[in-house]
Parts: C-alpha cells; structure tokens; sequence
C-alpha cells in the first residue's frame, strides 16, 4: 500500500488515530461526496528512458494559482471530477488511466516517494543496504533513504524518466522533509535542501513540472525552484501562512486535510476551514487518509 501521509514525527501518532477513525466510519459520507473505489493491480514493470537534462522545465503546462485537483493514490482511479489536475501513483496509476485523464484534458501529477524505499515497488532491489535507514513509523515497509546517496539519487532519475515516458505533466515526490524525522542517517537542513533542490532541477530537465510536498520549515527557500505545492493538514497545524511564498508568484498550493470534525462540518468546521482557504487562495479537499476516493469534500 501507498502510504500518503508525510510530516514531522508528533504527527505519525496523530495519523494512526485519523486512520482508526476513517475506518469505523466505514468510509460512508453525508452528501453526493462519497465514492466508492475498488483496488486495481499495481505496476509491475519499469520502464524507464533517459532524458538528457536542462536547467528548466519545457512543460506545456504552467500550473495556476486557481487551478482545482483531486488526489487519490489508492483503488481504480474515479476520472469523473471536474478539475485541472489529477494526482495519482506513478507505479499503479495504469496507462489507460493516464492516457483517458490526458484526453480529457487533464493534467496528471505522478506521486512517488523520493525520500523511503517501499519493499512492494519494481525497483526496490535497486537500493543498497547502506541506502536504507530507520522504519517510519506506522508505515509498514518502508525505511528512511539517505538521500545523499548517489545510487539513491539514480534511482529517482529512473522514476522521472517513467513519469516522463508515461505522459506525466507534473510529479509528486514525497518524503522530503527526512531530515526532521529519525531516517537513521545525519540528514539536515542542508542536505534536505541541496536533495529537494536535485529533484526539481531533475523534473525540470525532463520538461516536467513538480510540487514540492510539506516541508513546511523549507517552503520560503524553495518556493522559487518548485512549481507548486502540496500540503498535508496546514489548517489543523495552523501552518497555511508560509504557503503565501507559492501564492504570491502565482504558483498553487494544493492542500488535504483528514480531521474527522472537517469530513462531518462539526461546529461548522468544514465551512469555516473552506472560508480560510478560499481567503488564503488555497485549494483544499477533505480527503480520507489513505486517499482512496471514499468520500471527497472541496472548498472550490
């Protein structure tokens, strides 16, 4: 399984008890957002092709600070929403699936982590042992990389150069703000910012957009070298604010929150957190952890 769910350590506790709570509600909703998803096979193939690199993007696509999106890394993918951009898994999403969301003249942002190894991903034998680190919590099988690791960082060329050969606009790499974490490996500031600022140079020179996702005390020194941002629960953490350094170019920030109180507008909770985003000009969904398509409430 995917594990969506990224940020410093006091919110791995936090997302387990989301989880619990998502589950006993049997993933059921009030209104017309609830979905129900059914899984679908993951990819087990990787085809990769190497792009020589550039300095910037040649995308087709410049994201914009209104454009509206829908995440969902889990189950067959519900290509019935009325948005810009679609975010999906790079291994699982299949081809057919990006091809159709193409067609309707969607934009298609791949996920894939660039900061752990998952045991279940085609390439995973590609990392060595001293690649990887300390478990992350809660997630079962998969370990902190040390993302200064040349190899590792071969590796997540090869997964751009997919994302570009199965006609991607954009990619999602997550994990990457390891270095507030335990990843068993003296990662800091520095070198989370000289891996975050590889990975956009990388994307761009394949003509790819990318989002920088959470690394919430890094948004300030990065916003110039990403396209746009993705965010885990800034409005439950009271952190939207540094998200002004993407707004104010004009870049989007995309935004999910989980809370139980949000999904069920407890108190008005999900009225005044769309109140919030919309004056923020952040586009936010209420989404079910695990990002299967359960239920979905937007703000836009």
């Amino acid at each position: 399984m995917v594990a969506p769910l990224r940020s410093t350590p006091f919110r791995f506790a936090l997302s387990a008890l989301c989880a619990a709570v998502l589950t006993a509600c049997g993933g059921s909703a009030p209104d017309s957002g609830l979905v129900s998803s059914d899984s679908t096979a993951s990819s087990k193939t990787l085809t990769a092709v190497h792009v020589s690199s550039t300095t910037t993007s040649s995308s087709a696509w410049t994201p914009a600070v209104n454009d509206t999106w829908q995440w969902q890394l889990r189950g067959q993918i519900n290509t019935g929403y009325a948005v810009n951009v679609y975010d999906i898994d790079l291994f699982d999403a299949p081809q057919s699936t990006i091809d159709s969301l193409k067609a309707q003249g969607r934009h298609v942002v791949c996920y894939f982590s660039a900061g752990s190894s998952e045991n279940w991903r085609p390439d995973f034998n590609q990392f060595l042992a001293s690649d990887k680190g300390n478990a992350l919590s809660g997630w079962a099988g998969e370990r902190w990389l040390d993302t200064r690791s040349a190899n590792v960082r071969q590796i997540m060329q090869k997964r751009l150069d997919l994302a570009k050969a199965k006609g991607c606009d954009g990619v999602e790499p997550d994990n990457v703000d390891g270095y507030t974490n335990d990843p068993g490996f003296p990662l800091n500031a520095s070198t989370q910012l000289d891996y975050n600022r590889f990975l956009a140079a990388e994307a761009h020179a394949r003509g790819l957009v990318v989002a920088l996702k959470n690394d919430v005390e890094q948004v300030e020194e990065l916003a110039a070298y990403f396209d746009f941002a993705i965010n885990e629960q800034c409005h439950q953490y009271q952190e939207c604010d540094v998200y002004t350094a993407f707004t104010d170019q004009g870049k989007p920030v995309f935004n999910a929150e989980y809370a139980k109180k949000y999904r069920d507008n407890v108190n008005g909770a999900r009225t005044g957190l769309c109140q919030a985003a919309r004056s923020a000009d952040i586009r936010t969904l209420v989404l079910p952890l695990y990002l299967d398509d359960k239920f979905r409430y937007s703000c836009d």
